[in-house]
């Protein structure tokens, strides 16, 4: 389910992405977008305490007794409610003070770039609100349901580009009022399922002076984490807003929605897998949860590659085909976040085991600090004359590190096997990227000069596969997919009759 909710939003994303684009124009495009990302950045602690909701409620329903999942909901639904109303404070006063001063933005659409910051501050406070009965819906496990609703999200967000396309007011404040809408339509659907299904999430007026200090310890050090990565995300987008003005922002947005379209089959893995890894730890199968860690983390990778190589050999091929035309450096955004997103998508289950735990403080603070140098070196570098592109380099360097000092905390706090995780994980992939480049660009210069787009796509295509089943997989693992693979044949050659 997960799946074809994941393949439905990505080919509704692109069109959608396509049309909105041609209808704002470039410059109210990268508006839209720097505007609001900035509402995101001031969400940090909605980010901080998201994952502290998720990580408690699959520990509670993780454990074999005492369990206390209503009393965790209700607190946490009561502290999103205190987070919302102060993003909704700090947004209405220092955020609209630095929209209207600091950001690039063309003086005839000033007016509209507030309205869009004061629609997609209303629009983010009610997905802050939605988060407790998310992260319920994902605590059980109930992953038909989370993909349900996001294709209902992305057939609404479908629907707005027909409206917008047929009314004549100002599209950028329109896009804005229409997604706010589907954020409230959404919200609703999660609490009426989780309400009617699920008995702990009544709401309730409830305080637990204790839980409170628990959850806001936690909430604590992953709020440093989540300001690092805010901070590295958004943090760039307004300096490149800053030096080169909106149509740079259209760029990098555009080359966003690419990477988010292929890492979203990555999440879909993660997303089903995050429980799993919590709830082994609170049940202390130790073996299990490092065993969860080092296969997520390598079949992650190697989704991702597959999908991954046939957009960055033909990036052009596809932005022109997508787009028509293109803002400038989009092409090479979208190589260089694809790079990025390989890099980090071995992390992902990294911080889920560590988040598992509990015990965050040594990880957030440094890993934390680490991130947070993204955005002063980039500062650096654009100050001196760097190029757009740099600071994705920069980005890239960061994440390196970063993926290198998880594995040193991991090391110490669940004592993960690093030397096995290195070697089934980062040496696998390493080889698999040697040999799939080395294959492609050998059969370039001995057989074919240039390549098309379909014939070029198939072969790196076949070349990802062999390598990854040959390099990537132990005996074990291809025995068990191919068992699996002549499992499907059989059925469904039997239900067509033959």
């Amino acid at each position: 389910m997960l799946y074809f909710r994941m393949l439905l939003t990505m080919a509704v994303s692109l069109y959608t992405s396509r049309v909105i684009l041609q209808t704002l124009g470039v410059d109210d495009f990268g508006i839209y977008n720097v505007v609001a990302g900035f509402v995101t950045m001031l969400g940090f602690l909605h980010g901080a305490m998201s994952s502290a909701t998720q990580r408690f409620l699959a520990f509670e329903l993780g454990k074999s007794e005492d369990k206390d999942v209503r009393s965790i909901f209700s607190m946490s639904m009561n502290i999103h409610v205190s987070i919302a109303l102060f993003v909704l404070l700090i947004g209405e006063t220092v955020g609209l003070w630095f929209v209207q001063t600091h950001l690039t933005i063309p003086a005839d659409r000033v007016y509209a770039a507030e309205w869009v910051f004061h629609l997609a501050l209303f629009s983010f406070m009610i997905t802050i609100v939605s988060v407790p009965y998310n992260a319920l819906i994902i605590a059980h496990e109930r992953m038909s349901v989370f993909a349900w609703v996001s294709i209902i999200d992305v057939m609404l967000k479908l629907l707005i580009v027909f409206i917008l396309g047929s009314m004549k007011i100002d599209k950028l404040i329109l896009y804005g009022s229409l997604s706010l809408v589907v954020s409230f339509i959404i919200c609703a659907i999660y609490a009426t399922y989780c309400t009617k299904i699920f008995s702990e999430s009544k709401f309730r007026i409830y305080w637990d002076q204790k839980l409170f200090r628990i959850m806001l310890s936690y909430t604590g050090w992953n709020l440093w984490g989540n300001i690092a990565a805010v901070i590295s995300g958004q943090g760039i987008n307004i300096l490149l807003n800053i030096f080169f003005g909106p149509s740079v922002n259209a760029a990098r947005a555009i080359a966003m929605l690419v990477s988010s379209a292929l890492n979203n089959f990555v999440q879909s893995l993660q997303v089903a897998i995050n429980p799993q890894i919590i709830k082994s730890y609170a049940s202390q199968d130790m073996a299990y949860m490092h065993k969860l860690v080092c296969y997520g983390a390598k079949y992650n990778f190697f989704l991702l590659f597959f999908l991954s190589m046939p957009v960055i050999i033909n990036t052009d091929v596809i932005l022109n085909s997508w787009l028509g035309s293109t803002p400038e450096y989009t092409s090479i955004f979208v190589r260089l976040i694809i790079a990025n997103i390989l890099v980090d998508c071995i992390s992902a289950p990294l911080m889920t085991s560590v988040q598992a735990t509990g015990k965050i403080k040594l990880y957030q603070s440094i890993v934390g600090g680490v991130l947070l140098l993204n955005l002063p070196l980039s500062y650096f570098i654009l100050k001196t004359g760097g190029q757009p592109q740099t600071v994705i380099y920069v980005g890239i360097t960061i994440s390196v590190v970063a993926f290198l000092v998880r594995l040193v905390i991991l090391k110490k706090i669940t004592f993960l096997p690093v030397v096995e995780y290195l070697r089934e994980v980062v040496l696998r992939s390493v080889l698999i990227i040697i040999a799939v480049i080395a294959l492609y660009y050998a059969t370039i210069y001995f057989l074919f000069d240039t390549l098309g787009f379909w014939c070029g796509s198939t072969l790196i295509s076949i070349y990802c596969l062999l390598a990854i089943t040959s390099l990537g997989l132990e005996p074990v693992e291809r025995e068990f997919i191919f068992k699996k693979l002549k499992f499907i044949l059989f059925t469904l050659s039997h239900r067509n009759g033959c």
